[in-house]
């Protein structure tokens, strides 16, 4: 890689409420910089890690993909340390080398959460040793266990730890992190961190812990931060950074901050040289449905969709010719087998048939999957697709290969009895709740935002009250619209 350098600790809107980067303006900023890659290390997930994968290849910019961990300073498995001065947790940057070291990072972070929680998904040395393969590990930041130690003028137990790392990562992959932020507690850190780097070989590595684009971005980040906490803005104690220096800096003001520590900007590059992760997207990994003795699942979803069709005909009886559906059904039986998708099917319709038998009430359905006959006659919908003229093909077209969505919906008081049935025939490894992600709305941004800067609440209420009355409008459309919110 030419000489440059390269974020290696960033956090994005992934780090819910911490990091205000976007990932598009993000990969954009990069790129005018001329950086030839960057790393995502939000705060104990990796959220954002498929939708920074595709838009930073698509923007010519490497993806590293990374997380900084939450590291508990015992076990994991511990609630609470008893002694800890500072926090229940110490902060480490891993970075995936490769698939091997981003597979290893999913299964850290897995366990972190489902494991390690309290307060926060930690992970320990113990599984850092089991999952290390294909990893590089950064020391962090101030709240990193080693610039801890030195804050405590403990040298000797920071270079122990550092030595720990050492070992669990090996010579190569593991680095000193300093940072030039200008804060006071980072030179002590820094002058500690130079001095365990001359005696113990370790190299240094130079990041800026960016958690905003632009420097004029750190006022409304410290808002975000009060949003966070629950905090007004003038509280003085309010978790606040003391720095303006956080954002996503250009090669040349990171090689001006780092005036002391050159090799550290050159080793963001020697890490990123040896960052080549390629992630086998687009392909879909469903469990084996196992299909009775006799039968494959296509000739078993075959038999189950005729005679449920015709259970279907003899309860309902319809106006259209029964040859119709048979060619229906035909027709669509043929582009389910032929793109893979007969053993989803059976997984729905098994989950369905559960379901029904426990007397858990089910949907009718809803979506595109309401113009299966298929899913009609399992008995996965309730809505004949012929009778009301719904198509196949906005459902499952072979032109537009796409894995097919059937939304079930259950009772709310027992859906639980449906995800335990799953997780008991397919196992706790294989499934899993899909997350979402809620955002303030126009109206309720400058409501929040007016509490976190005390504005009176009747001044609040009225600009609030100026937003139009439209689905998902953004502050900026608002203002666009409204003359009365430009004043």
């Amino acid at each position: 890689m030419a000489s440059s350098f390269v974020h290696l600790h960033l956090h994005t809107q992934f780090s819910l409420l911490d990091g205000a980067n976007q990932i598009e303006p993000l990969v954009q900023q990069i790129k005018s910089f001329g950086q030839p890659a960057v790393a995502m290390t939000d705060h104990g997930n990796m959220f954002g890690a498929i939708e920074f994968y595709r838009k930073a290849n698509a923007a010519g910019i490497k993806p590293i993909i990374g997380c900084e961990a939450y590291m508990a300073p015992g076990s994991r498995l511990a609630a609470k340390e008893s002694g800890l001065a500072h926090n229940d947790y110490y902060h480490l940057i891993l970075l995936a080398r490769n698939l091997t070291g981003y597979q290893n990072l999913i299964k850290l972070v897995s366990k972190a959460y489902l494991e390690g929680f309290y307060y926060k998904p930690r992970m320990d040395k113990e599984i850092l040793k089991e999952h290390h393969e294909g990893l590089i590990a950064l020391s962090g930041c101030l709240s990193g266990e080693i610039p801890y130690l030195i804050g405590q003028k403990d040298m000797a137990g920071a270079m122990a730890v550092a030595g720990e790392f050492q070992e669990i990562f090996g010579k190569e992959h593991f680095y000193l992190e300093v940072q030039a932020n200008g804060l006071d507690h980072q030179r002590v850190a820094n002058s500690g961190l130079l001095e365990i780097a001359k005696n113990m070989d370790i190299p240094l590595v130079g990041t800026n812990d960016c958690h905003y684009l632009k420097k004029e971005d750190f006022r409304p980040h410290e808002l975000m931060l009060c949003l966070q906490t629950g905090k007004t803005i003038s509280d003085p104690n309010r978790m606040k950074f003391d720095t303006d220096q956080l954002y996503v800096k250009s090669t040349e003001e990171v090689s001006a901050a780092f005036v002391e520590f050159p090799n550290a900007v050159a080793n963001t590059c020697r890490i990123a040289d040896n960052c080549d992760l390629q992630l086998p997207l687009n392909k879909t990994y469903l469990p084996q449905y196992k299909a009775p003795e006799g039968f494959t699942r296509e000739t078993y979803l075959e038999r189950l969709a005729l005679e449920g069709l015709a259970a279907r005909l003899k309860e309902r009886p319809s106006q259209i010719l029964p040859a119709a559906y048979e060619l229906r059904l035909r027709e669509e039986l043929t582009i389910i087998c032929s793109m893979g998708f007969a053993g989803y099917f059976l997984i729905v319709w098994d989950i369905i048939k559960f379901a029904r038998s426990r007397a858990i009430p089910v949907g009718p359905g809803r979506g595109s999957a309401a113009g299966s006959l298929v899913a009609y006659a399992l008995r996965i919908t309730d809505l004949d697709p012929l009778v009301y003229a719904l198509l196949f093909e906005r459902f499952l077209n072979p032109e537009r290969v796409s894995l097919p969505d059937i939304d079930m919906d259950f009772c709310m008081e027992r859906r639980g009895e449906v995800i335990n049935y799953v997780v008991d025939k397919y196992g706790k490894d294989h499934v899993a709740q899909i997350i979402t992600f809620g955002t303030l709305g126009a109206k309720a941004a400058i409501r929040d935002v007016g509490r976190v800067l005390e504005i009176p609440y009747a001044e609040v209420d009225r600009v609030a009250k100026l937003v139009p009355n439209q689905l998902n409008v953004t502050l900026q459309q608002a203002i666009d619209q409204e003359p009365k919110l430009r004043e």
